[in-house]
């Protein structure tokens, strides 16, 4: 058995992303950031869905349609693949745990 909040890496001067569960249809991913965000130069642009949830802390996802989504603890978001998006803010005073779910 493991746990989503123990363990948690002592350095976060870069973010950190391990997966959990991988096949080939679904990958889960643990994110912990701590004010980090997407590279300025670029969007994700996925070939899977992402359902993505705030297990603590906050961030802020940027659209390239110009929409932005809030996210703070318990909300979640379903990203259809090849929806370009980055995120553009995490909170800079406590780590940020995401838990994201990438399918086919």
């Amino acid at each position: 058995m493991k746990n989503l909040f123990s363990s948690l890496p002592k350095d976060l001067s870069a973010e950190v992303f391990e997966d959990i569960v991988s096949s080939e249809s679904v990958r889960i991913e643990r994110i912990v950031s701590k004010g980090h965000t997407s590279p300025e130069s670029g969007w994700y642009d996925q070939e899977e869905s992402e359902w993505v949830i705030v297990l603590q802390g906050a961030a802020r996802l940027s659209f390239d349609d110009g929409r932005e989504e809030s996210l703070g603890v318990g909300d979640f978001i379903n990203i259809p693949a090849h929806s370009r998006h980055r995120v553009s803010w995490t909170d800079p005073t406590c780590p940020t745990i995401w838990l994201a779910v990438f399918y086919i």
